[in-house]
C-alpha cells in the first residue's frame, strides 16, 4: 500500500506497481497539510489505477464534529457515483452508518486513528462493518501475532512497514489540540513532538522527536500471518521519489523472501528514498530498539550539508551530488527562517552551493551550522515514467461533477434525564477523607486491592484508553473480579473495549472521554453496543459542545476539570526522567508518568472548565467528571488553567 498526497506521488505509485494507494480529499482528511485530491482528479486517477491493476482507498479518517455528518454523507455518495474507491479508511465510528446510508459498497477499513489495539476488540469491529483494521505501530512481532490469531473471519489486518513514528499512540495524541487547536485527530496536528524539549540542566533536545520506522528484511515473518494482508507504507506527505522507491523496495522483500540479493537490494532502495534516519523501533521483542535518540537528526529528509558563511554570504556543501529539480529544506521544519529550495543546475559533491538571502527573504538569516536536509529529487527516469502516466490520464476524462443531495437519516434523540448533575472524581487510588462526589478509579490490581468490598458497588470502573495485546487476559480478570465485588459500573474508553462486557447483562457501560465520541452517529453507535450514556472529549470547542447536547441518543457528560493527558505513549527518551519538569521552547511545562506499559504525557496546569458548568447544566450534561493525579514533587505548582479549545474554533 502505497501514500499519495498529490497526482505526481499516485502517479509513482502506479509506476512502481503498487497494488493500492490511498489518498485523502480535501475534507476529512487525517492529512490535512497534504495537497490531497478533488472528486475529479482523484476519479480520474482512480480509473487509471483500475487499468493498471492498483486499487484506490480513500482516507476519510478524521474526528466528525457535530455539523459534520450531512457534509460526510455527501462527500462519501460523490465519491461511490464518481470515483468507486475500494475501500473507505475511516477513525470515527459516524462513518459507517454514514457510508452505508450514503450506498457506498466499498470496503471500511478501521484506521489506526481507532486505536483498535487489543485481540477481543477485533470481534466488535466485525460486528460494526469493518473489513480491515490497521494495528497501531507500536506493536511487536509477537503483539502482532496475538492479533492475527485472533482475527475473525471476514476480517484483515494491516500493518506499517515503513514511515515516520509520531510519540504518542495514534488516536491517543491530543498534544497539538490542547496548545491551541489544532488536533491530530482532525488532521491539523503542528507535532509539538518535533521540538526541542529541556529537562534539567541539560541542553535542549529533540526528547520526542521519533526516528522513522523501516521493517525491511523482517518483513519475512509476517508472509507467514495470513491475516496480514497489506503492508502500509506511511508519507502521505512525502514526494513521489519517496513512493516509488519505498514501493520497490517492499516488493522485493515480498516477493522475493529468501532471496539474499534482492533484499540487499530492497536496503538499498530504501536508503535512497530520503527519510529520516529509520530503526526496526520495538518490532524484535528479543531486541527491541528505543525510537527517540535525542541526539541523532529526525528531520525528515536526507541530511546533506551544513550552511557556512563567507563574509556576507551564505553556502554549503554537499554531501553527496546534487542535480536539477532535487529539492532541498535550509533548516528544520520547527526553526524559524527555514526554506525550501529547488536546485537548478548539478552540484557535484565537496562542491558550493550559495543560498539565496536577502532583506526580502521571509523570516530571519539563518546561523552557520544550520543543516540542509534533501527532500525529494526527480530522477530522469522516474519522471518519464510519471509523464508517461500522466498522459495516459487524458484516456480517462474527469467525470462531469453532480451535486449530491443525501441527507442523513439523524438518530433519534434520547428521553432526558431529570435529577440532579453527578459529580465524579477520578483517582488512581482511594484517597484519604471523604469524597465530595462519586469516587471512580482507573481498573488496576492496585486500585481494586485498596477499595473497600463496600466502596465497590457505589465506585465507577475506568478502562484504560490504550490496552495492549498481551493484557487482554489482565483485564478480563480484573473485570471479573470488580463484578464479583459488587462493581457495576465500567466506563469504557475506546469502543472496542465493549468486548470484555457483551455476556455481562447486569453491567451498566459508560463510554469514556477516549471514545473520542463527537456527533450524534458516533454516539447511536456507542448506544447499539450497549452504552447506556457518554462522557465525551473535551477536546470539542464550547460551540460543538452546546451543539451535541441539543441533539443526542444518550445522556452526556464532560470532563471538567483535572489533569487531562497531552497523550500516551509506549516510546520514552532514556534521557527523560518520570516525574520530572520538561520544558518546552516556548516554556510550557510538561511531566511523564508511566502506569503499566503505557507513559502518559501531562500538560503542567490542569483543564478547568468549572466557569461553564451553569451552562452545560442547562444544556442537559448529567455528568461531570475531575480527573485527580497526585502532584510530581520536583514540577512547580501552575499559575495558569486551561479551557482546552472551549473558546476556540478547532479546525
Amino acid at each position: 500500500m502505497a501514500p499519495a498526497g498529490d497526482t505526481s506521488s499516485f502517479l509513482a505509485a502506479v509506476a512502481a506497481g503498487a497494488d493500492a494507494v490511498y489518498v485523502g480529499l480535501k475534507h476529512f482528511s487525517a492529512r490535512m497539510q497534504a495537497t490531497n485530491f478533488s472528486i475529479s482528479e482523484l476519479a480520474q486517477l482512480a480509473s487509471l489505477g483500475r487499468d493498471r491493476g492498483t486499487k484506490t482507498y480513500v482516507a476519510m479518517n478524521t474526528l466528525v464534529k457535530p455539523g459534520d455528518p450531512e457534509s460526510a454523507g455527501r462527500l462519501i455518495e460523490r465519491l461511490q457515483t464518481n470515483v468507486k474507491p475500494n475501500a473507505l479508511i475511516v477513525q470515527d465510528l459516524a462513518m459507517i452508518p454514514l457510508a452505508r446510508q450514503a450506498g457506498f459498497k466499498g470496503e471500511l477499513h478501521l484506521s489506526t486513528l481507532a486505536n483498535l489495539s487489543h485481540p477481543a476488540g477485533l470481534e466488535v469491529a466485525k460486528k460494526l462493518g469493518a473489513t480491515r483494521v490497521v494495528v497501531p505501530r507500536e506493536l511487536n512481532l509477537d503483539e502482532v501475532k496475538l492479533m492475527a490469531d485472533a482475527c475473525p473471519k471476514d476480517l484483515d489486518l494491516e500493518i506499517f512497514v515503513h514511515g515516520a513514528l509520531c510519540h504518542c499512540v495514534s488516536g491517543r495524541c491530543y498534544w497539538s489540540s490542547y496548545l491551541g487547536g489544532k488536533s491530530g485527530l482532525r488532521g491539523r496536528c503542528v507535532q509539538p513532538c518535533r521540538r526541542l524539549y529541556k529537562q534539567g540542566k541539560q541542553d535542549a533536545e529533540r526528547l520526542f522527536s521519533c526516528t522513522d520506522l523501516s521493517l525491511d528484511v523482517l518483513t519475512k515473518p509476517l508472509l507467514d500471518m495470513p491475516k496480514v494482508t497489506a503492508w502500509k507504507i506511511e508519507g502521505r506527505k512525502k514526494g513521489p521519489h519517496y513512493v516509488y522507491y519505498t514501493v520497490r523496495a517492499y516488493q522485493m522483500l515480498r516477493d522475493n523472501p529468501n532471496d539474499a540479493q534482492a533484499k540487499k537490494a530492497a536496503v538499498d532502495l530504501l536508503d535512497q528514498a530520503l527519510g529520516r534516519p529509520s530503526s526496526h523501533s520495538v518490532f524484535l521483542p528479543q531486541r527491541p530498539f528505543m525510537p527517540i535518540q535525542p541526539k541523532e537528526e529526525t528531520s525528515s529528509g536526507r541530511l546533506v550539508g551544513e550552511i557556512k558563511r563567507e563574509q556576507k554570504k551564505l553556502y554549503f556543501q554537499p554531501r553527496e551530488d546534487l542535480h536539477p529539480g532535487d529539492l532541498i529544506r535550509v533548516g528544520y521544519e520547527d526553526q524559524p527562517g527555514h526554506r525550501t529550495l529547488s536546485i537548478r543546475r548539478r552540484v557535484p559533491k565537496r562542491g558550493r552551493m550559495d543560498i539565496p538571502y536577502s532583506a526580502k527573504t521571509p523570516g530571519p538569516p539563518l546561523p552557520t551550522g544550520t543543516k540542509i536536509f534533501l527532500v525529494d529529487r526527480r530522477d530522469p527516469e522516474l519522471v518519464k515514467l510519471i509523464r508517461g502516466l500522466e498522459a495516459e490520464l487524458a484516456l480517462f476524462p474527469a467525470p462531469e461533477p453532480k451535486e449530491s443531495k443525501f441527507t442523513p437519516k439523524w438518530p433519534k434523540d434520547a428521553v432526558r434525564g431529570k435529577g440532579r448533575p453527578e459529580n465524579v472524581l477520578l483517582f488512581r487510588l482511594p484517597p484519604r477523607g471523604r469524597v465530595n462526589g462519586r469516587a471512580a478509579y482507573w481498573l488496576e490490581r492496585a486500585s481494586l486491592g485498596k477499595v473497600a468490598r463496600g466502596q465497590t458497588g457505589r465506585a465507577q470502573w475506568w478502562l484504560p484508553p490504550v490496552i495492549w495485546p498481551d493484557e487482554d487476559k489482565k483485564y478480563r480478570t480484573l473485570i471479573k473480579e470488580a463484578i464479583k465485588n459488587g462493581g457495576r459500573e465500567f466506563v469504557i474508553n475506546s469502543p472496542w473495549q465493549a468486548a470484555y462486557f457483551e455476556d455481562r447483562k447486569n453491567v451498566v457501560l459508560v463510554a469514556g472521554p477516549f471514545c473520542n465520541a463527537s456527533n450524534r452517529f458516533a454516539l447511536q453507535v456507542l448506544k447499539e453496543l450497549g452504552c447506556s450514556s457518554a462522557i465525551i472529549s473535551p477536546e470539542l470547542s464550547g460551540e460543538d459542545t452546546l451543539e451535541l447536547s441539543r441533539n443526542t441518543p444518550l445522556p452526556l457528560g464532560l470532563v471538567i476539570k483535572g489533569m487531562w493527558p497531552f497523550g500516551l505513549s509506549r516510546f520514552l527518551a532514556e534521557s527523560v526522567r518520570l516525574d520530572g519538569p520538561v520544558k518546552s521552547p516556548m516554556h510550557e511545562v510538561l511531566f511523564v508518568r508511566k502506569y503499566g506499559q503505557t507513559n502518559w504525557l501531562f500538560p503542567a496546569w490542569e483543564l478547568d472548565l468549572s466557569e461553564e458548568y451553569k451552562t452545560l447544566d442547562r444544556a442537559g450534561f448529567k455528568t461531570f467528571v475531575t480527573m485527580i493525579e497526585e502532584w510530581p514533587k520536583d514540577v512547580p505548582k501552575p499559575r495558569r488553567t486551561s479551557t482546552f479549545n472551549w473558546k476556540l474554533q478547532l479546525l
